[in-house]
Formats: structure tokens, C-alpha cells, sequence
């Protein structure tokens, strides 16, 4: 590989939100983090040389976003995914949770329930709460070992009155990657009952090999008029602590709704370094991230045979995108307090505990594999040396 993915670079002292926190959030510096959805690998080369460029020039005014910025986003979607966006669809955002609760609030009414599929993200019920909203529950089904979605539920919440859906596409932290006649099921149902969609797709260039992403508002012109896309570089390039996103919305009422409230909140302003690294990235990226695939794949086998030898009684479900793996731990027979206890006291790992993702996460770990072989082997060993105690019968 022209990248070298398996070296090893310290981020303490960076205020890391990984590696920076680990005695004030596990109560020991020797914890190995695997938790939060960021990747221990440096950017690819261009990104970091645009932005040494854009810190050379001294005077880090007041910004506005260039046509070239927005030109990098529409080729890449249309080379990558073959979705054809247009300049007038898109907007800048600080980042898809913010676009997630704006939207919530803007496309529901207070008290209104709002479908989410759960296990899924976590901030999905807090923009739904603290919105003043309601978490509609339509629970995904897990069917020979993947998750598919519950359609005869779903229709039983847009009958009852639910007409906004968060979509999570790819699914965070299950791993799938929904299918067009998938995705086209679902959509039917909601041209049926009046559903808006807003649709998480950050995940969306992080698709193993054997797979591919459907933007959900590619699927049809109808379907593009009731959705609002979410999407970023940042998770694909590692860029998250930018602060950058942006929303594609084809449906000039949903579009200038949007951008109406990012002016009220003053968010409209571009960021003095962010539109320069994503533009490099989605213009020069392109073989970083293929070469990334590669090696995250190479990690969820390397993982899943690393378990299946040393701690059997966990089962793997197998990704088809992201660079997470979700682990059933229901085998070892502890609850939430003794998962934590497990993983930041005895294992001295840290892994993301199910439960935040919905009660149907309960007893789940997800494990972030987007480190060095040599760091994930680490981890993996020090978590089965100290589980096997509790696989005894």
C-alpha cells in the first residue's frame, strides 16, 4: 500500500477526545480507547497540506465558500455514488447531529412522535427530546445475523400519525448498508402516509468491498422532494474535529426552511479552514480512501477470526460498511454496570456499551476498528483474557 496504516502515531497531548479523557471518563490512563467514531490515522497527505497552506496566511478573517468547494462535493457524489447534485440543493452546516435537530424541529410538531429504527445512533433520541419531540420505536429485526428493517411497524407508526423518519443509511452501529429495493420499500410507505425522511448518510463512502451505498434521495424524484440528505467528508477522511458538514435537499420549501433557520441561529458562515480540506480531500482523496477500505476490511476479518478463537461465546455481525463492529456480549451474561466493569476496569479497553444506542443494544459492545492491526490486536487480547472468566459455565 502507498499509505502506511499500520503506524502507530500518539495522539495525547492533542486534546484528543479519544485519548485526552481517559482518567476522567474510566478512571485510568492505561485504558485503550476503541470508542468514539474517529479514525487514529493522520488525513490523507493533501488535506494536511491545504490546510498548512491556509494557516500561512495569517489573517483568519470573516470566510465565504468558494464555487470550486462546492463543485469538489458534486463530482465526488456523482463519481462515487452516481447521484447528480446541483449547487442550489446544498448547505453548509456545522456538523449532521446539527442538521439532524434542526431538522427535527423544523419538519415535526412539538410533541409529534418521530420514527427512528433502533439500535441506532444515540444523538437520533436526543435531537428527538430535547427537541420536545417523541421517539417512535420501530425496532429493527435481527434476522440471520444482520439487521433488516420492520416494514409492517413502520406502516403501524405512519398510520398512526408519525410524519417525520430519521434514516440511518448506512446504519451506525450495525454496520448495514441498505439495499436500493430496501430503501425503496421504505419510501413507499412513506409517499403513502405524508413521511418526510431525513436521511444520516455521513457514513456513506465507508463501504466494505462487495457492497454499495443508495443515497436514498437518488432512488426517485418523488422520493428526493420529501428528504433531507446529511453528509460530510469528515468521517470518511477523519476530519471531524473541523467542524463541517453539509445538507442536500432537492425540495426548494424544505431547502429554504433550512436555510432560513441557519440564519436565525447565525450559522451561515463558512469556516476559514474547513471548505479548503474538504475540497482538497474530495478532489485528491480518493486513493487514501480506497486504500482505507482495504485495510478497515482487513480488520473486521483479522477481528472476527481473533474472537471466534479466543472468545467464542460473542458473536460478530459482519459490516458492510462503516469501520464499526457491533459484538453480541449476551453470552457472558453481565448487564450494563458489568459490561463497564468488564471492559474499563478489568480489560482496561473502552468500547462503546449498547445500551446508549436503545434498549435493543442492550448487552452489545461496538468496537471502533479504525486503528493500527497492532492496536486492535492489543485491545481484542486484553478483552478476551479478561472475559474468559465469565464463559465458564
Amino acid at each position: 500500500m502507498k499509505y502506511d496504516f499500520d503506524r502507530v502515531t500518539s495522539r495525547l497531548g492533542t486534546r484528543s477526545l479519544k485519548w485526552d479523557q481517559l482518567e476522567q471518563l474510566y478512571g485510568s490512563n492505561e485504558v485503550l480507547p476503541l470508542w468514539v467514531a474517529d479514525m487514529d490515522f493522520e488525513c490523507p497527505p493533501a488535506v494536511k497540506e491545504a490546510l498548512i497552506r491556509r494557516a500561512g496566511a495569517g489573517i483568519y478573517g470573516y470566510s465565504t465558500e468558494s464555487v470550486s468547494y462546492k463543485q469538489a462535493i458534486i463530482r465526488w457524489f456523482s463519481g462515487r455514488h452516481g447521484w447528480e447534485l446541483q449547487e442550489d440543493w446544498l448547505s453548509d452546516s456545522p456538523g449532521v447531529v446539527t442538521s439532524l435537530s434542526l431538522a427535527v424541529e423544523l419538519f415535526s410538531e412539538p410533541g409529534g412522535e418521530v420514527i427512528i429504527q433502533p439500535p441506532v445512533y444515540y444523538p437520533f433520541f436526543d435531537v428527538i427530546r430535547m427537541n420536545g419531540r417523541k421517539t417512535a420505536l420501530s425496532p429493527l429485526l435481527h434476522t440471520e445475523g444482520r439487521y433488516e428493517m420492520d416494514y409492517g411497524k413502520l406502516e403501524e407508526l405512519m398510520k398512526g400519525g408519525a410524519r417525520l423518519l430519521l434514516l440511518c443509511n448506512p446504519h451506525n452501529p450495525g454496520g448495514r448498508v441498505w439495499e436500493a429495493e430496501e430503501l425503496l420499500r421504505l419510501g413507499e410507505l412513506c409517499l403513502r402516509y405524508g413521511v418526510k425522511v431525513i436521511s444520516d448518510e455521513i457514513h456513506c463512502d465507508l463501504i466494505l468491498p462487495g457492497h454499495k451505498h443508495t443515497p436514498f434521495a437518488s432512488l426517485s424524484d418523488e422520493l428526493a422532494e420529501i428528504t433531507l440528505t446529511a453528509l460530510a467528508s469528515t468521517k470518511t477522511f477523519n476530519l471531524p474535529g473541523l467542524q463541517t458538514s453539509f445538507i442536500v435537499s432537492g425540495n426548494r420549501d424544505i431547502k429554504r426552511s433550512f436555510d432560513r433557520k441557519l440564519k436565525q441561529l447565525s450559522l451561515l458562515s463558512a469556516s476559514f479552514f474547513a471548505h479548503e480540506a474538504v475540497e482538497a480531500a474530495y478532489n485528491e482523496g480518493g486513493e487514501w480512501l480506497d486504500e482505507l477500505l482495504l485495510y478497515v476490511s482487513d480488520n473486521v476479518q483479522f477481528a472476527t477470526q481473533f474472537l471466534a478463537e479466543k472468545l467464542p461465546q460473542v458473536k460478530v455481525m459482519q459490516p458492510e460498511g462503516t469501520y464499526l463492529l457491533w459484538v453480541d456480549c449476551r453470552p457472558l451474561g453481565l448487564d450494563v454496570e458489568g459490561l463497564k466493569r468488564l471492559m474499563y476496569r478489568e480489560a482496561k479497553v473502552a468500547f462503546t456499551e449498547g445500551s446508549i444506542f436503545g434498549e435493543e443494544g442492550r448487552g452489545y459492545l461496538r468496537l471502533n476498528l479504525a486503528c493500527p492491526r497492532s492496536v486492535l490486536a492489543e485491545a481484542l487480547e486484553r478483552f478476551c483474557r479478561a472475559a474468559a472468566p465469565y464463559t465458564v459455565s
